[in-house]
């Protein structure tokens, strides 16, 4: 305990009252809250309850003397550094000697003037400050020392009191008398089988110490001694300290070293029955000393661990906390980098497919215009002819006669039925583009299926020529709600691929003339399953195929098989992305077309049939 601006507590060892009243009035007067004991044993007992900051004793005491508690109480961990001034009557040179030796902080004559006494005693506390004290009761440690008495046989008489000879002086002064005396807690019990079977060996209240009584020779010893020194090892592997053993044996039995086999039983230390109690008792105090030392050590390389593990931990805390909060820092960063980057990916992904769509529009518009530049060519011809002749019925020559008129008449009505089709090629071209170019794509709506793919087919007709053969197999349902970007540029787009595959494999086979370059064929079906309703679209062709190391890529986007320039690789990554909006999947395998002349490529598109105009409803079935 440490000075604070509570009273210090001082512990007074006086059993006098003519000395303890007047110092105890005395140092009250001082500010101090004083405690009396009457003997050196009751001082220790009274540590176990209460902790004081100084201690003020007599060196004569009842029982043990002064110097014998203050011995007891330096070898207590909690209570070593509490300041001790002792006092006596005489203040000659041995008993001085005495008191410093057993480990007094000072030593004064009662006689002192009071002055010098208050002046000690705060001396002594400011000194003694600075020293930790227990910070609670009951930690103070005395020795439990226990003697096991040889067990009474059947045919003596229990009540008489036959003590050992090696347990009592001549004075009648008993060894427990004396161990108590030391400071120690004492107990006696008859040694026996229920003894060592109970379960006092171990805990709080486990002996420090046994003293065995091995002096009955019909005494099975070496069992008894095994015996508890197999319930010491139980005490070891629980964690606790292992208590002594000292064994009493017959003086006779130990002079003809007979009795050494105890040692290996188990027993610490052997004295014969003939071993004075003062005698035997320094012996126990030797190995109190050296066990409650021991027990100190090992308390206070717990306390370090313990200390060094709180320290370890609140390291590794910090730390933690320091590299959580580095963590956050660079997650925060990292998600902001992360979601700038996004957002000009999804600014360049945009520019990208916006630039793909317009060299797909290209592509087109140039096939549209060759297709527009057919019948548009022969229109403009016939009109002229139409023009002539006309005008030669408008002004007949004299020599015409009424069958050439009629001739020229039927020549203008075929030439204006010719017109007629091929205005009629152009309209179907023109209401083609104006599907294809609806503005709304992103919306789900019902849409024609079979007409869009019509469509489709009309607008790359410039790529079939006269020499690619499309087959439509189109089995599912007329309308789907979806939107209009899943034909007019998924399907699109793989039948374009497909086109351009056979024409690439034609080019190189170099086909008989008149003979078809391939074959596309396009299907529909609607599969039912537990999961639901699937709309099913293939684009199927016979030409060279997807190798099998690049099927895995077919969809990225930028990837393609085409020479540079011809081709820009998200063509198939727009169609991934329209199928992956819809929810659906497509893949890629071998077509394996019957008659065809490869073995060609398949692009399944799988579509849940789940969708409303709106996209948030669930509908069940196809209109």
């Amino acid at each position: 305990m440490t000075l604070t601006n509570e009273k210090p507590l001082i512990l007074l060892v006086e059993p006098h009252d003519a000395a303890a009243l007047p110092l105890t009035e005395l140092l009250e007067g001082q500010g101090f809250t004083v405690v009396r004991a009457l003997t050196g044993e009751a001082a220790l007992a009274g540590f176990e309850l209460s902790h004081p900051d100084l201690i003020v004793s007599d060196y004569q005491l009842p029982g043990m003397n002064g110097g014998q508690m203050i011995r007891q109480i330096r070898m207590n961990t909690q209570m070593r550094s509490t300041p001790i001034l002792m006092l006596t009557e005489d203040g000659g040179l041995g008993h001085t000697r005495e008191g410093l030796e057993s480990g007094a902080d000072a030593y004064l004559s009662k006689s002192a003037h009071p002055d010098l006494i208050i002046l000690r005693i705060r001396a002594l506390l400011r000194d003694g400050s600075d020293f930790p004290q227990a910070e609670a009761a009951g930690s103070f440690r005395r020795a439990r020392i226990v003697i096991v008495t040889r067990p009474i046989e059947a045919e003596e008489d229990d009540t008489v009191d036959r003590p050992a000879r090696w347990a009592r002086n001549d004075d009648g002064t008993s060894l427990g008398e004396l161990l108590w005396r030391d400071g120690h807690t004492v107990t006696t019990v008859s040694g026996s089988s229920e003894m060592i079977q109970g379960g006092w060996f171990s805990g709080d209240e486990g002996p420090d110490l046994l003293i065995l009584d091995l002096t009955a020779p019909h005494d099975d010893s070496d069992s008894f001694c095994r015996s508890i020194d197999a319930r010491r090892h139980d005490v070891v592997e629980a964690g606790a300290a292992a208590f002594r053993i000292i064994g009493v044996v017959e003086a006779e039995q130990f002079r003809r070293h007979s009795s050494a086999f105890l040692f290996d039983a188990g027993v610490d230390d052997l004295v014969p029955d003939d071993t004075a109690p003062e005698v035997l008792a320094l012996r126990i105090k030797v190995m109190v000393q050296r066990k409650l030392a021991q027990d100190a050590l090992r308390e206070e390389e717990i306390r370090r661990q313990v200390r060094e593990v709180a320290f370890k931990t609140a390291r590794s805390e910090a730390r933690a906390v320091a590299a959580k909060a580095a963590i956050a820092e660079a997650l925060a960063q990292a998600n902001a980098e992360l979601a700038e980057a996004n957002a000009r990916l999804l600014e360049t992904q945009s520019q990208l497919v916006q630039t793909a769509k317009m060299a797909s529009l290209g592509e087109l518009v140039a096939g549209i215009a060759h297709e527009i530049n057919n019948p548009l060519a022969f229109i403009i011809a016939h009109e002229e002819t139409i023009a002539r002749v006309l005008n030669e019925l408008a002004n007949p020559p004299e020599a015409l006669t009424e069958k050439a008129r009629s001739d020229l008449i039927g020549k203008c009505i075929n030439r204006t039925g010719a017109m007629r089709m091929g205005l009629q090629r152009i309209q179907n071209l023109v209401l083609s583009l104006r599907r294809f170019s609806r503005l709304d794509e992103s919306a789900f709506r019902q849409i024609d299926v079979f007409e869009a793919i019509d469509g489709s087919l009309a607008l790359l007709s410039h790529k079939f020529g006269g020499d690619i053969i499309v087959e439509r197999h189109l089995a599912a349902p007329r309308t789907l709600i979806c939107q209009s970007a899943l034909v007019n540029q998924a399907v699109m787009n793989m039948v374009s691929n497909a086109a351009d595959a056979i024409r690439a494999e034609g080019a190189s086979v170099n086909p008989a003339e008149g003979a078809a370059l391939g074959r596309i064929v396009i299907e529909t079906s609607l599969q039912q399953s537990e999961d639901g309703a699937f709309y099913v679209i293939s684009v199927a062709d016979d030409g060279p195929g997807v190798p099998a190391a690049i099927k895995g890529r077919v969809f990225e986007p930028f990837f393609t098989t085409k020479p540079v320039g011809e081709g820009t690789g998200l063509g198939l990554a727009i169609a991934y992305g329209v199928i992956d909006a819809h929810g659906g999947h497509i893949e890629v395998n071998e077509a394996r077309l019957k008659g065809g002349r490869g073995d060609g490529a398949r692009f399944t598109m799988t579509i849940p049939v789940k969708w409303t105009p709106s996209g948030l409803e669930t509908i069940g079935k196809i209109e």
